[in-house]
C-alpha cells in the first residue's frame, strides 16, 4: 500500500499532448529531439485549441492542430511529471511526481488569439454569417411579397370593387404563404410590431432586431413601389394607405390596432413555441386566419394595419402622411408588446438567468440544447485524450 500522501487539490483525469516528448531531466527540463536535456523554460507549452466554457482549463480543450505560439498557456509553470499528465485522479498521485498546478483559464488574448474575444467574436458570428444574411434578405423579401399581394387585393378596379371579404382574405394568404415558404430561413416576421414584441420577450438579439427591422421597411416600401408601377392610374387610388374610417377617433383607432395586433401575437407566439408538446396544426395557417380575422373586424376602424411596414409602405409611395399615421405604429407596438409580456413573462415565462437574457439580447448566447447533443462527442474527446 502507498503511504499516507498530504491532501492535495483533486482534478478531472485528462492528458494532454506536447510537442516533444519529455523524459524525466534534472532541474525539471525535458529532452529535445536530440537527446539533449533543455531547461525547464525552453519548453513549448501546448496552446488552449479553444475555450469551451469560459475559465475552463486544459483538460477541457478539444484536440486540434496546434495554433499561433501566441496562444494562452496551460500552465503557469511546467509539470515534472515524466508522462505530463494533466491532472490526478483523486488517490492516484505518484510520490516520485510532485503535485501538478492546476489549470489554469484561458485569459484575453490578442487579436488572432483563438482564446480572446470570445463574445465580441460570437456577435460578429451572428451578424457575419451566411445565415443571418439569408435571415435578413428572407424578411425583406417576404414584407415586399406580403405588401404587393394584401395591397393589390384593395386597388379599386372600375370593374369589380374589391370586397371586405376579398381583402382579408387576401392578406391572411400572403401572410400565411409568406409564412410557411421563407419562415424556416428568418423566423417569418414581416412586421416590426411582431420583431420588437420578441425583442421584448426576449425571444432575439438587439441587433438581429434592428436588421429585420431594416429590411422590413424597405421591402414594404418595394412592394408598394412595385404595385405602384404596375397598377393602372384609374385603379391604382391611394393604394390602400390606412386610415380613419367612419368617424373613428385617434383613441379609438389605437385601441382598436392595440387589441387586433394582440390577438395575431398571441397567436404567432403560441403556434411557433418549440415547448408545446401539445398538437399545434400548421402554424403558417393558424397566423394566416389570425390576419384574416383581424381584417374582418379592422377594416372598417382603420383599414386594418396591424403591421407598421404595411402602412409605412404605400404611405411613403404615395406621400400621405396624415397627422393620425402614428395610430399605425403606437397601436400594433403596443399591442404586440402587450401580448409578449403576458406570453413569455407571465403564462409560459423561460427560467433563464439575467446572464442568459443579456446574452441573449448581445447575441452571445449558446442554448443548454446545444451542450446537451454534443455532450457524448464531448465525453469521447476527453477520454482520448485521458488515454
Amino acid at each position: 500500500m502507498r503511504g499516507f500522501q498530504p491532501a492535495q487539490p483533486v482534478y478531472i483525469a485528462g492528458r494532454v499532448t506536447w510537442p516533444q516528448r519529455a523524459c524525466g531531466c534534472p532541474g525539471g527540463g525535458a529532452r529535445g529531439a536530440g537527446g539533449r536535456c533543455e531547461p525547464a523554460a525552453a519548453l513549448k507549452f501546448p496552446p488552449c485549441a479553444q475555450c469551451w466554457p469560459p475559465g475552463a482549463g486544459a483538460a477541457h480543450c478539444p484536440p486540434g492542430p496546434a495554433p499561433p505560439r501566441a496562444a494562452c498557456l496551460v500552465y503557469s509553470a511546467p509539470p515534472q511529471a515524466p508522462c505530463h499528465v494533466a491532472s490526478h485522479a483523486a488517490g492516484t498521485q505518484d510520490r516520485a511526481a510532485p503535485p501538478s498546478q492546476p489549470p489554469a483559464p484561458c485569459a484575453a488574448a490578442p487579436t488572432g488569439d483563438p482564446c480572446g474575444g470570445y463574445c465580441l467574436k460570437t456577435m460578429k458570428k451572428e451578424v457575419c454569417s451566411v445565415a443571418f444574411l439569408k435571415a435578413v434578405f428572407a424578411e425583406f423579401l417576404a414584407t415586399l411579397i406580403f405588401v404587393f399581394f394584401g395591397l393589390g387585393s384593395a386597388l379599386k378596379w372600375p370593374s369589380a370593387m374589391p370586397t371586405v371579404l376579398q381583402i382579408s382574405l387576401a392578406f391572411g394568404l400572403a401572410i400565411g404563404t409568406m409564412a410557411q415558404a421563407l419562415g424556416p430561413v428568418s423566423g417569418g416576421h414581416m412586421n416590426p410590431a411582431i420583431t420588437l414584441a420578441l425583442l421584448v420577450g426576449n425571444q432575439i438579439s438587439l441587433l438581429r432586431a434592428v436588421f429585420y427591422l431594416v429590411a422590413q421597411l424597405v421591402g414594404a416600401i418595394a412592394g408598394a413601389a412595385i404595385l405602384y408601377g404596375l397598377a393602372p392610374s384609374n385603379a391604382r387610388g391611394n393604394l390602400a394607405v390606412n386610415a380613419l374610417n367612419n368617424n373613428t377617433t385617434a383613441g379609438q383607432a389605437v385601441v382598436a390596432e392595440m387589441i387586433l395586433t394582440f390577438q395575431l401575437a398571441l397567436c404567432v407566439f403560441s403556434s411557433t413555441d418549440s415547448r408545446r408538446t401539445s398538437p399545434v396544426g400548421s402554424p403558417a395557417l393558424s397566423i394566416g386566419l389570425s390576419v384574416t380575422l383581424g381584417h374582418l373586424v379592422g377594416i372598417y376602424f382603420t383599414g386594418c394595419s396591424m403591421n407598421p411596414a404595411r402602412s409605412f409602405g404605400p404611405a411613403v409611395i404615395m406621400s400621405r402622411f396624415s397627422s393620425a399615421h402614428w395610430v399605425f405604429w403606437v397601436g400594433p407596438i403596443v399591442g404586440a408588446a402587450t401580448a409578449a409580456i403576458i406570453y413569455f413573462y407571465l403564462l409560459f415565462p423561460h427560467s433563464l438567468s439575467l446572464s442568459d437574457r443579456a446574452a441573449i439580447l448581445k447575441g452571445t448566447y449558446e442554448p443548454d440544447e446545444d451542450w446537451e447533443e454534443n455532450r457524448e462527442e464531448r465525453k469521447k474527446t476527453m477520454e482520448l485524450t485521458a488515454h
